[in-house]
């Protein structure tokens, strides 16, 4: 599979940069949502470069600093819980993922996102840009980007998880488990808990 055919295609487009761009973090109950945005050189050699769900967390921890070094620019971006609550999930991953390429060093001309969406009711990609559906694991700078935002938001939630212990975020990282649900029965919500996503509880 050519992971590079779409950075191609936009490179013989005339665009000299472009930067993948993928969110982690859309389904949990708590913590917030990241993004992160990539400039790979075009064909960098990235040994394992893969869909951040298709990696082991071991993986995905050494494929950080690599993909670091090897990026021209690469920043993550979050928008927390209760930005979360107040807007809704579709417009915080939009919103994160264009801090995210608002916040590259060098600004690029093009942005492959992931998946088909692009704007929610607040927010949209303002980057010139194309979705491509599992574009994580159809596209280098994208399967970068949902590296860098897993493993960020992951490292996030394991510092949430000595701020608050009782809710096991260092094994779940704040998805709906069932050690999750029976955490939020006992204690009620954190802080960092998403409350429109527990109307149900």
């Amino acid at each position: 599979m050519d992971l590079w055919q779409y950075e191609r295609e936009a490179a013989q487009a005339g665009y000299d940069l472009v930067c993948g761009c993928d969110e982690a973090g859309a389904g949990p109950l708590a913590g917030p949502v990241y993004a992160a945005a990539v400039i790979l050189p075009l064909g960098a050699d990235i040994p394992g470069l893969n869909d951040s769900k298709k990696l082991t967390e071991k993986k995905r921890e050494a494929l950080f600093p690599i993909i670091q070094a090897a990026a021209r620019a690469w920043a993550v971006a979050g928008v927390d819980a209760a930005e979360i609550d107040a807007t809704d999930i579709l417009s915080a991953r939009m919103k994160a993922m264009q801090l995210a390429i608002d916040a590259l060093e060098v600004c690029p001309g093009f942005a492959l996102i992931d998946g088909n969406r692009d704007r929610g009711q607040t927010a949209a990609i303002r980057t010139p840009h194309r979705c491509i559906v599992k574009g994580d694991s159809l596209s280098a700078s994208i399967a970068a980007a949902s590296i860098l935002a897993k493993v960020s938001r992951d490292r996030f939630m394991l510092e949430m998880a000595r701020d608050y212990p009782q809710y096991g975020f260092e094994q779940h990282k704040g998805y709906g488990t069932r050690l999750h649900y029976q955490a939020l029965r006992t204690y009620g919500p954190s802080p960092i808990h998403r409350r429109t996503f527990l109307k149900n509880l």
